[in-house]
């Protein structure tokens, strides 16, 4: 069976369902950041969204789509963190349970919000155990729908949301992308970012930005075949450490990106100080990854605009305080 891939109209028709819910995110210029890259610099500022990250707009596109007359139990979901806290906040908006596999090391606050939000917790040992067979369980104990954190039709969709939004926002700015930056895991934000991006402007070119280690979705884009990582954990940015890219997202990603960028948790470190001390945002290690490839010089910043979606700000206080202050 072929892949039921979204298109730029799922994208529109998930805008219609969040637009009740989400928030418009704004798009940030800042003269300090320019400065500094020679360019312009435009971020998308999806710490500022329902539940702290971009997942929430996924999450409520694919859970407020359930059947509940096939799926009485809810939904489940795995998630290190924010897509933890979209399904639950999403679950919770629709009246619906939700059961959320998380590991054992994900960062408290993450673990807090999540039950906050509504939903119960199960923990898994990252090293040791397959959140997948876990969550698969619980869905045939309970009769809910599992809820895939990337390759998932209606989360691509979702995600999609962010880049209709940047382009049109950059317009109005009178200003078009040379390139989009997106932090990535399994590739739910940048392929559905990348569907709406293509739409708007075919020549802005769409890359992922991986830590170092954890850079399958770049390194499955140069081979043409979907590669996995040799290690489950060993980054700060905990939310970018999907084992391998989704199928729907690296059919999608073949035909809709230029490739894909590397940085190290230092310049992540790096990124998460310059966004905190420079633009006043708080930014979480897996959300800093894109502005850390463009303070990295992982990509051309002289006289080329260039957008980085800031994915999430959900980071734990101790952590953020350590960085910061290093």
């Amino acid at each position: 069976m072929p892949l039921a891939v979204p298109t730029i109209k799922d994208v529109y028709a998930a805008r219609d369902r969040l637009k009740p819910l989400a928030v418009v995110t704004p798009l940030i210029e800042h003269p300090a950041l320019n400065a500094v890259t020679g360019g312009r610099i435009l971020l998308k500022a999806e710490t500022m969204q329902r539940v702290g990250a971009f997942k929430f707009r996924g999450a409520y596109n694919a859970v407020s789509r359930v059947d509940r007359t096939r799926f009485p139990g809810g939904v489940v979901a795995c998630s290190s963190g924010n897509h933890a806290q979209g399904v639950a906040a999403a679950a919770t908006l629709c009246g619906m349970a939700s059961v959320i596999v998380m590991p054992s090391d994900a960062p408290r606050l993450k673990l807090a919000r999540t039950i906050a939000f509504g939903a119960e917790v199960v923990t898994y040992d990252r090293a040791t155990e397959d959140r997948d067979a876990i969550a698969l369980r619980i869905c045939e104990q309970r009769r809910a729908a599992f809820v895939h954190p990337y390759d998932d039709f209606n989360v691509i969709a979702g995600q999609g949301t962010v880049g209709l939004e940047l382009m049109e926002q950059a317009a109005a700015m009178g200003a078009v992308p040379d390139a989009v930056l997106v932090c990535c895991s399994g590739g739910g934000l940048v392929t559905g970012t990348a569907l709406a991006v293509k739409a708007a402007h075919a020549a802005t070119e769409v890359y992922s930005v991986e830590p170092a280690g954890f850079d399958d979705f770049a390194r499955s884009l140069r081979s043409g075949q979907r590669e996995k990582n040799a290690a489950m954990s060993g980054s700060i940015c905990d939310a970018l450490m999907a084992p391998s890219p989704g199928e729907i997202n690296f059919e999608i990603a073949q035909r809709t990106m230029a490739g894909g960028l590397v940085v190290s948790d230092d310049d992540v470190r790096a990124a998460m100080r310059f966004a905190f001390l420079e633009l006043k945002l708080v930014v979480e290690p897996g959300g800093a990854a894109a502005l850390a490839a463009v303070l990295a010089g992982k990509i051309a910043t002289e006289g080329r605009t260039i957008a980085a979606v800031l994915s999430g700000g959900n980071a734990d206080p101790a952590d953020f305080s350590a960085i910061i202050n290093a």
